[in-house]
């Protein structure tokens, strides 16, 4: 079965960083890509970064793109997400998903990921 768990979340101050984890299980780490989605209240999930150790593949949103860096520990089985130079609009739930098509920088409808973690909230204050 193919389990993921977030971690990291909290509460920062604008400017601040965090870094985000999520902790796969159940599954060959290489198979997947791994994408980090976030939701903020009243607004749709929307798609933040992703990494495909098998195509090479990282991707940034244009929101977060200079400010965010997604990684990758094999041996962990674990993905990161630094997010540095937080906003006040960063402020969500983040949520880490399986991607086992590995269509990373493609974002598809949440129902299509093979599994997605319970999310972290980020609460970033002005």
């Amino acid at each position: 079965e193919v389990q993921l768990v977030e971690s990291g979340g909290g509460l920062v101050q604008a400017g601040g960083s965090l870094t985000l984890s999520c902790a796969a299980s159940g599954f060959t780490f290489d198979d997947y890509a791994i994408h980090w989605f976030r939701q903020a209240p009243g607004k749709e999930r929307e798609g933040v970064s992703c990494i495909s150790r098998k195509t090479g593949i990282i991707y940034y949103s244009k929101f977060v793109k200079g400010r965010f860096t997604i990684s990758s520990d094999n041996a962990k089985n674990t993905v990161y997400l630094q997010m540095n130079s937080l906003k006040p609009e960063d402020t969500a739930v983040y949520y880490c998903a399986a991607d086992g098509l590995r269509l990373c920088p493609m974002f598809r409808d949440p129902s299509e990921y093979d599994s997605w973690g319970q999310g972290t909230q980020v609460t970033v204050s002005s």
